[in-house]
């Protein structure tokens, strides 16, 4: 079986949110389809199928984070360092174009959050990215054509 690499924040996120969905959602979704069920006809009660839909995604959800937890493979980030990119590193690049500067973490791919500057270490950006070290430049495609980064800073927290 693949594992998955994730760091342990990434890893206690995945797990909260399946203690949610089995300890909270499950219940209160289950609690929604029965008093629907009390309105009567079911064929016509929107409240109804609603609920049976939003438990199919809740029941999906579940045994997806069950198998991505089972195959985890929890990488400690703050014990490594290196003076090159790997999983876990906390990279400062600069766009070569307008000098603007972005700090990006490579994460495990369960646990990017774009709102939180983690990239996937399957997104196009961070592959490119692997590998290198500060002074760097890379060249990443993009929906809106080519990028150039220089990576300014490493960092493993």
């Amino acid at each position: 079986m693949e594992k998955f690499p994730t760091t342990a924040a990434g890893y206690a996120r995945l797990e909260a949110e399946l203690k949610n969905l089995k300890s909270v959602e499950r219940p209160a979704i289950i609690a929604a389809i029965s008093e629907a069920r009390a309105h009567g006809d079911l064929s016509e009660n929107a409240e109804y199928h609603a609920a049976k839909e939003k438990q199919s995604f809740i029941e999906g959800r579940i045994k997806e984070l069950e198998a991505v937890t089972s195959r985890v493979q929890i990488i400690d980030v703050a014990s490594l360092s290196a003076d090159t990119i790997k999983f876990g590193a906390t990279v400062t690049l600069v766009d070569e174009d307008t000098e603007e500067k972005i700090t990006y973490q490579i994460v495990g791919e369960y646990e990017a959050d774009i709102k939180l500057n983690q990239i996937s270490i399957t997104a196009p950006l961070a592959r490119a990215l692997i590998g290198k070290k500060p002074g760097d430049s890379i060249e990443v495609r993009t929906p809106k054509g080519g990028k150039s980064y220089e990576v300014l800073v490493i960092k493993y927290v």
